[in-house]
């Protein structure tokens, strides 16, 4: 008894309840949980010690770095740790947002661990790391969009600024937003030196854009998300932030991987999802507002999938109730 007293103890405070939720979704070291959770070390340190004192968090050395993971769920320690957090409110808006900060740490883990970005640099992206047929799904992209003026772009989690490249002849201005720093600075640089003016980068949360709501003046002709949705916590989070920015009518294009099987990518490149099927990309476009207009597969070692729809002018009346919703509780 005395030791399930000491464990329940041991959890029984936000920030270690916290802890044990974000260890449920895998393995992190120190360095990233101070990231995702936004608090500092020390104060960190204390919660993480009380746990793996307790038994419900294993504390790994590796290297020069410690991993901190849920103990084995054949375990009383690994059982009870889950339970708790079962016991969790799915709704809770700390937990959301750690599971998004948590989403962002793990796409940049393993852009900083692919050996070809290291060796390639601006040659790389994840399509050609996959060997997937990034030239043909280039140019289908480029044909969804239109031979035509495009206007205003947004490119969400744009990398390297492939994207924004390709595009750039087409556009009045291009936007590429990425929560990577360094990456914006690669491709902030990489864009001066090809002297692609109307186009440039910042830092931005996919799920929290830096931009107004959508309309005439400020909105986007067309939002791009090029292989970003598999590494999202929330994907239909992340589709219902770029349609808020998107004006009415417009166009939003979805390259991603469709639905596989292939659990090792998952672990190897922390993809969140085994890409997506036909069906469920439908309703989630559907839930944020937009009419799936095209779909187009290409075959490769992983089937790549484009989605393209239209912003339904009826998403105006939700943006003004949002907005009434945001001043009220303001």
């Amino acid at each position: 008894m005395e030791d399930l007293l000491l464990a329940l103890r041991a959890a029984a405070e936000p920030t270690r309840l916290r802890l044990l939720a974000l260890a449920n979704t895998g393995a992190f070291c120190g360095t990233e949980i101070v990231a995702i959770l936004g608090q500092s070390q020390p104060r960190l340190s204390r919660h993480l010690r009380l746990l793996t004192e307790a038994g419900l968090l294993l504390r790994i050395p590796d290297g020069a770095f410690i991993w901190f993971a849920l103990p084995d769920a054949a375990t009383p320690r690994g059982q009870l740790a889950r339970a708790l957090v079962e016991r969790l409110p799915g709704d809770d808006a700390l937990l959301a947002a750690d599971r998004r900060a948590a989403a962002e740490v793990l796409a940049a883990r393993a852009r900083a661990a692919s050996e070809s970005f290291r060796r390639l640099g601006a040659d790389w992206d994840e399509m050609h790391a996959l060997g997937l047929p990034a030239e043909e799904v280039e140019s289908a992209m480029g044909a969804i969009i239109g031979q035509g003026q495009v206007g205003r772009l947004l490119d969400i989690g744009t990398g390297t600024g492939r994207v924004l490249e390709l595009l750039a002849p087409r556009l009045t201005a291009g936007i590429g937003v990425d929560i990577s720093p360094q990456m914006v600075a690669f491709t902030r640089g990489r864009l001066a030196q090809s002297g692609i003016g109307q186009c440039s980068v910042r830092q931005a949360d996919m799920y929290h854009l830096p931009f107004p709501d959508g309309d005439r003046e400020t909105g986007f002709d067309c939002v791009v998300l090029q292989m970003v949705l598999h590494h999202a916590a929330e994907p239909e989070a992340v589709l219902r932030e770029a349609a808020r920015v998107l004006r009415t009518g417009m166009k939003m294009v979805v390259v991603d991987l469709a639905a596989h099987g292939r659990k090792e990518l998952t672990d190897r490149l922390a993809h969140r999802h085994n890409g997506f099927h036909e069906e469920q990309m439908r309703r989630m476009l559907n839930g944020v507002g937009l009419t799936l207009a095209r779909t187009q597969a290409f075959e490769g070692p992983l089937t790549v999938q484009i989605w393209s729809g239209n912003l339904n002018r009826d998403a105006d009346a939700d943006r003004s109730s949002h907005a009434a919703q945001e001043s009220a509780s303001a």
